[in-house]
């Protein structure tokens, strides 16, 4: 499991940078989250098709929740570049991935099998910790409620984004998964800025080099390692250590934009970083197979 440990870990790195992009990108939330799905998707599609996959290994159903999974990472990511604008990097990367208790709640819902004690004991600490680290951010306190709201409202379609890609990475290789979710997430994108009439415009050469970075960094090499990990690795799991981008982006967010680091916030980097290596140490490959077993009967 060292490297599925690895490649999660190289994930959530890439993934932490996500918020300091689309600061940088200085574009609404949606065409940010656009022009990240639709140059990724560009490069992804010569890499899977010179990997010679066979697309027609997958049937009907994978397809359509392949298809499932783009929009809901699409809902993910635009309701968290929009989040990001207008709080602290931090809060907007900690409540955007707040999805543990959802994965674990819908896991019990779909195995009827409660996730184990020191996964609950895991996810109690890092979550108290990324709540601190927003308690400390006071500086975006006027507007922080509303992107708040947006931040929440991307944990949710985040929490099943793991969900269904963890069920289909029994089935579909990493590389098709990845390509066509994120072909998805774009058509979604473009109709919805379509419908709401968010411009496309890219302002200059920074927004341009910031949005190659989303699609490069954050979600070429982020969500490839955060979805072959999702092959090996329960969500129960992975969902917790996800929460580590929290701290890293608080950190991030220091460095370029000067966001506060208070006392608060260095215990609550604490505590995520033990909530993460506690759950780390779950003996996952009996967990990992009783949950996809019970997934699968659900989802077919």
């Amino acid at each position: 499991m060292g490297k599925s440990y690895g490649a999660l870990a190289v994930g959530v790195v890439a993934i932490a940078w996500s918020a300091i992009f689309v600061r940088w990108a200085q574009m609404p939330g949606v065409t940010s989250a656009f022009y990240r799905m639709f140059i990724a998707s560009i490069l992804l599609w010569p890499i899977l098709l010179a990997s010679k996959v066979r697309l027609s290994g997958c049937t009907g159903q994978t397809l359509l929740l392949t298809v499932l999974s783009g929009v809901f990472f699409a809902g993910d990511i635009a309701m968290f570049n929009t989040a990001v604008m207008h709080t602290s990097a931090g809060s907007a990367m900690f409540l955007s991935n707040n999805g543990p208790l959802l994965v674990g709640l819908l896991t019990w819902a779909m195995t009827r099998k409660m996730p184990s004690g020191r996964f609950w004991t895991a996810l109690a600490i890092a979550t108290t910790g990324a709540w601190l680290i927003i308690l400390s951010d006071v500086h975006y306190a006027a507007s922080q409620s509303t992107a708040d709201m947006f931040a929440v409202g991307a944990s949710v379609f985040f929490a099943m984004y793991l969900l269904v890609t963890e069920r289909l990475r029994q089935d579909v290789d990493t590389r098709v998964l990845v390509t066509i979710a994120a072909t998805a997430s774009a058509v979604v994108l473009l109709v919805v800025a379509g419908v709401e009439h968010i411009s496309l415009a890219v302002p200059s050469v920074q927004s341009l080099a910031s949005v190659l970075a989303l699609a490069l960094v954050s979600q070429m090499t982020g969500y490839l390692c955060l979805t072959y990990a999702l092959g090996q690795l329960p969500a129960t799991v992975t969902s917790v250590m996800m929460l580590a981008t929290a701290p890293l982006t608080t950190l991030f967010a220091f460095a370029f934009f000067g966001e506060r680091i208070t006392l608060l916030t260095f215990a609550g980097v604490v505590l995520v970083m033990l909530g993460v290596w506690i759950v780390s140490r779950v003996p996952v490959e009996v967990e990992l197979g009783e949950e996809n077993e019970a997934v699968l009967e659900v989802m077919s």
